[in-house]
C-alpha cells in the first residue's frame, strides 16, 4: 500500500532504488522515476499501462541543467524558457545521446520542462538525475490533481505519494516543438497560446497524432472519465434530450438558466483560470456518481478556454 507523505527523504530513497514515486507539480501529479535509467522508466509505463510509443516528459531542476538532456536548442526555445520557466511549458528538443530511447519513444527528441512547485523543485535539487514523469493516472484516464486521486488509482502499485496539496494550474503543460526555427504547438496546456505568441510569434498547430505521436497528450481519446461524456454549446437542449438518463451537467459558471436538477460549475465567477484548476477535480467527482452521462458545456474558445475545450473534446471521443 502507498504511503502519502511530505518526507522527501523517503521519495529520494525509492527513486535511488530505480523505483517510481508520485510527485506533485503545479500542473498535475506525475509518476516519476530516474530519467537516465531504462529499468526505472519502464516501470512507469507498466504502472500506468501506457503504450511505449507515447513519449514521456523529463523534469529538470534548473534552466542551467537543460544541456544535460537536450542539445541544438533553437533561439526561440531560449526566449520561451526565459518567459515561462519554471512553469507549465514543455519544449520538444533534440535529445542528448544518453537519454534512454524508452523515455523518448525511440525519437531523437526529448520533451523537457522545469516545474514550478516547491516540493518538485526541492526533490529535483537533491537528486543526481532528472525525473521522467507523465501524469499520475492510468492511460487515457482523468489526470490527478491531488494525492487522494493518485492513491485511488495506484495505492497498490506505488510505495510513496508525495503530498503537495491541490495542483495550482490543474491542467497539463503546454507543449511546443520546433521544425527548424518554426515553433509548433503539440498540446494545449496551462500556458495559453496567446501568451506564447506574444513572445515568439505565430505557432503552427498540430495537436492530434494517433500513430507515433510527437508529444504526450496527442491521442484523440484521452483525459477521460469512465462515464460517457458529451460536449455541447447548448447544455439546456442536451439535458432535455437526455432527461430519461441519470445525467449531470458540467457548466462553465452559474447563469440565469436552469440546466438540470444535477448541475455543477467549473467556476463561480466567470474565470477561465479557476475553471482550469477545477476541471479534473470536477470530472473525478462526477465519475464517482454512477451516472449514465456527463453533459459538459463548451467554454469560450480563448485563452485557457481552448485548453479546457481540448480536454473535454478528448474526454468525449468514442
Amino acid at each position: 500500500m502507498s504511503i502519502i507523505t511530505k518526507n522527501l527523504d523517503i521519495a529520494i530513497q525509492i527513486l535511488n532504488q530505480n523505483d517510481v514515486v508520485a510527485i506533485p507539480t503545479e500542473t498535475v501529479y506525475g509518476l516519476a522515476a530516474n530519467a537516465f535509467n531504462e529499468e526505472a522508466v519502464k516501470k512507469i509505463f507498466e504502472i500506468k499501462k501506457r503504450p511505449l510509443f507515447n513519449p514521456l516528459i523529463v523534469h529538470i531542476k534548473s534552466k542551467e541543467y537543460l544541456n544535460q538532456v537536450a542539445q541544438n536548442i533553437p533561439a526561440k526555445a531560449f526566449q520561451l524558457i526565459e518567459a515561462f520557466w519554471p512553469g507549465p511549458l514543455t519544449l520538444i528538443l533534440d535529445k542528448q545521446n544518453h537519454i534512454p530511447d524508452t523515455v523518448t519513444a525511440n525519437k531523437n527528441t526529448v520533451a523537457v520542462r522545469m516545474p514550478n512547485h516547491p516540493i518538485a523543485l526541492a526533490l529535483l535539487a537533491k537528486l543526481d538525475f532528472p525525473l521522467a514523469a507523465p501524469s499520475a493516472n492510468p492511460f487515457k484516464g482523468i489526470s490527478s490533481t491531488n494525492a487522494a486521486h493518485v492513491y485511488a488509482y495506484f495505492k497498490y502499485d506505488l510505495k510513496c505519494i508525495l503530498d503537495g496539496g491541490d495542483c495550482e494550474k490543474g491542467l497539463e503543460s503546454t507543449i511546443i516543438g520546433f521544425d527548424g526555427e518554426i515553433p509548433i504547438l503539440y498540446r494545449h496546456g496551462a500556458v495559453a497560446i496567446e501568451d506564447i505568441e506574444k513572445v515568439i510569434g505565430p505557432l503552427k498547430i498540430i495537436t492530434h497524432q494517433e500513430n507515433l505521436p510527437a508529444a504526450p497528450g496527442m491521442l484523440l481519446k484521452h483525459y477521460s472519465p469512465k462515464t460517457r461524456l458529451i460536449l455541447t454549446k447548448d447544455i439546456i437542449t442536451a439535458a432535455a434530450q437526455n432527461a430519461h438518463l441519470k445525467v449531470a451537467v458540467l457548466a462553465f459558471y452559474p447563469k440565469d438558466a436552469k440546466y438540470s436538477s444535477n448541475h455543477h460549475f467549473l467556476t463561480q465567477k466567470d474565470s477561465l483560470e479557476e475553471a482550469a484548476s477545477n476541471l479534473y477535480t470536477k470530472l473525478h467527482e462526477l465519475d464517482a456518481l454512477n451516472l449514465d452521462l456527463i453533459i459538459a458545456e463548451m467554454l469560450p474558445n480563448i485563452g485557457l478556454g481552448k485548453t479546457i475545450n481540448d480536454r473535454l473534446t478528448r474526454a468525449s471521443a468514442q
